[in-house]
């Protein structure tokens, strides 16, 4: 979508995927600077750890904890810094060059969950499955938005308590807690990778949710098209969205933090389908 989107707006650029494992995950966002990038995308499982690794962090990465997108930006000594897609022609002899850390999947979650799913946050009663990096970012907009609970399950158990404490002291007005709730959720979103594959066992205790009584599904997870999650929630009356409106939406953001130009949502939607659906593009 972003290659797509860089020819839609004539910028000479190119997106490449890079495979770095944790332990290299300094050494190449300092190489990314030396070799004078526009920007990085970031993702699991290196959106917590990028964060002390940033010169410096926007209030987006401030607040959400987690660092999906980096912009490189430079300088004259003495003057503000600005993105390097915007400096023109300089000697670059005499700048100074830093990395500034963004966070673009919390607002992407919250524009996905209205535009694909009708959904209201407030007051609403959410169930996250999975309190990762993902889960956490995810947890933590939701709570800013307004809703009413928020119940965490995780696989281990002293996470969702810890993320639940968080929640508690940062939204007191959000009653939130770790496990299953006694009630019926409005929202059930899956932040956890099960379902990934094929024969991933469903993220949940079947015995403690009741798909009937639950009128919303979201799945972070957009490959497959239908997780077992989403299948069992449609089948059950539900109506369900996977991840794909949030990888847009994230995505696009991204692109107008290091261009400075409007993304392009209808080029990038439709490289998007084409990429992953590619047996049925949009229209």
């Amino acid at each position: 979508m972003h290659n797509a989107a860089f020819a839609s707006l004539g910028l000479d650029w190119r997106y490449l995927a890079f495979p770095v494992a944790p332990a290299h995950l300094e050494q190449a966002i300092r190489g990314a600077l030396q070799m004078r990038f526009v920007g990085i995308n970031l993702t699991v499982p290196h959106k917590i750890l990028a964060c002390p690794m940033m010169d410096a962090l926007d209030e987006s990465a401030r607040k959400w904890g987690a660092v999906n997108t980096v912009r490189i930006e430079a300088r004259m000594p003495g003057e503000s810094w600005q993105p390097v897609a915007q400096l023109g022609e300089c000697v670059e002899s005499e700048l100074e060059f830093r990395t500034q850390g963004f966070n673009t999947d919390a607002n992407a979650l919250a524009q996905a969950l209205r535009e694909d799913l009708d959904w209201k946050p407030e007051g609403s009663k959410v169930l996250l499955l999975g309190v990762g990096g993902a889960g956490r970012v995810a947890a933590l907009r939701l709570a800013s938005e307004g809703i009413s609970s928020i119940s965490l399950v995780n696989r281990t158990h002293s996470k969702a308590e810890a993320l639940a404490s968080e929640i508690s002291f940062r939204f007191p007005q959000v009653r939130a807690q770790a496990g299953y709730p006694s009630d019926a959720p409005d929202l059930v979103l899956n932040a956890s990778s099960a379902g990934l594959n094929q024969d991933d066992p469903l993220p949940f205790d079947e015995s403690r949710l009741d798909f009937r009584r639950v009128a919303r599904v979201f799945d972070m997870i957009y490959r497959p098209r239908e997780t077992r999650l989403l299948a069992a929630a449609r089948a059950a009356g539900c109506r369900t969205a996977n991840g794909l409106g949030m990888l847009l939406h994230q995505g696009a953001k991204s692109l107008e933090i290091w261009s400075g130009k409007t993304a392009p949502i209808s080029v990038m939607r439709r490289a998007l389908h084409e990429a992953i659906y590619t047996e049925s593009p949009i229209p």
